[in-house]
């Protein structure tokens, strides 16, 4: 590989490890010669997925922790500097819908629980905030670092049924921009904040909504490949290499964009 495009031996702390976006990208790092810090919610979970991390070869450790609570993530942040010495890149992966904040066919905003709301905007945009405090600070210091936040395509398009993830998402995509700017302004050009904006992947969270109990695609499927030009859903491994050449010094004059990876969808009009 070019050595432009190398993360090898950066010390990369991510949140949400054990789902399937973070697993897709820890991964991919530890192939790439990453060290990973992986946090996750769940002991039994978090120690299962490390161990196949391990089995790829690399060096990895983990902890569990909350992105919401932040004495758990300033616990985390002086552990990985005593042992690891810095901290290169923060990915800030946890985050998602909640079945309580999609609203069903027949619903409308006012249907919707006002706590559910609160519990997804509060997950995707404070468990985007507090990480990059908490780690952010570290970066500051040492003034160098990467910060990878996920957005969404919900928060370039108003879409229906998502009003609180589309809010969150919004909110991420923005913060992300002004964090990129604090820190080159206050902190110098070697801390570099970007985001991406997933178009439609078929997973956990949302295969309900998108695919049918018998293998079938919804109707909401149907309008998502309509509007996308390739015509199809993405691979969650098809957001590696983007994430990877965001954290590199190939993109080192880069800081403070979203960059969708949505096989057009962003771009297509509907004409």
């Amino acid at each position: 590989m070019n050595e432009q495009f190398s993360i090898k031996g950066k010390v990369a702390v991510i949140s949400g490890v054990c789902g399937v976006l973070g697993g897709s990208i820890a991964r991919s790092f530890i192939l790439a010669g990453a060290k990973i810090i992986g946090i996750g919610t769940n002991r039994e979970k978090l120690d299962k997925t490390l161990a196949g991390f391990r089995e790829l070869g690399g060096e990895v450790k983990g902890y569990v922790g909350n992105v919401l609570d932040m004495a758990s993530l300033e616990v985390i942040a002086d552990d990985v500097v005593k042992e690891w010495g810095r901290i290169d890149i923060l990915l800030n992966i946890a985050g998602g819908n909640i079945p309580g904040a999609t609203l069903m066919p027949d619903q409308s905003f006012f249907d919707m629980k006002i706590e559910d709301w609160n519990k997804v905007t509060d997950l995707n945009m404070n468990g985007t905030v507090y990480p990059s405090y908490v780690f952010g600070r570290v970066m500051a210091e040492q003034k160098s670092g990467s910060i990878i936040n996920i957005s969404s395509m919900a928060a370039m398009h108003s879409m229906t049924r998502v009003p609180g993830y589309s809010a969150a998402k919004a909110a991420v995509s923005n913060f992300t921009q002004w964090l990129a700017m604090e820190m080159a302004m206050k902190y110098g050009d070697g801390i570099r904040v970007n985001g991406i904006a997933p178009g439609f992947f078929i997973g956990d969270q949302n295969r309900a909504v998108l695919i049918n109990p018998d293998g079938s695609l919804t109707d909401r499927s149907l309008k998502v490949i309509a509007n996308t030009p390739m015509k199809r859903f993405g691979d969650i491994n098809e957001l590696n290499g983007a994430v990877q050449f965001l954290c590199s010094e190939a993109a080192s004059f880069i800081t403070g964009i979203i960059l969708p990876i949505d096989g057009g969808f962003s771009t297509y009009s509907g004409v």
